[in-house]
């Protein structure tokens, strides 16, 4: 399973593009079309590709991680969502679930 050991920083203009690529799916598994939709922090692991796990600010007090996984340029790169939590707040701790 996908832990995400590195530290927590703050998202980037990529770890939101990351994002906006899976927010469909997002949608689709927590059921809420999003107006807000902002990536905040991130964790990140390499692997046979790397694996993301970012804090989305979802509007108001609401927040939601994703795990993410990108695989490798000569692989095609391909981007998918592979886990969603939502109910999350600001504070909640950025660990793999």
């Amino acid at each position: 399973l996908p832990t995400c050991r590195g530290t927590t920083s703050d998202a980037t203009e990529e770890t939101q593009d990351l994002c906006d690529q899976v927010k469909q799916q997002v949608e689709k598994k927590t059921g809420v079309n999003y107006v807000e939709y902002k990536a905040v922090k991130y964790r990140s692991e390499v692997v046979a590709g790397t694996n993301f796990l970012i804090k989305v600010h979802v509007g108001g007090a609401n927040y939601i991680h994703l795990e993410i996984f990108r695989g490798l340029p000569h692989n095609g790169g391909k981007v998918s969502l592979t886990k969603v939590k939502d109910h999350q707040t600001k504070d909640s701790p950025l660990q793999p679930f």
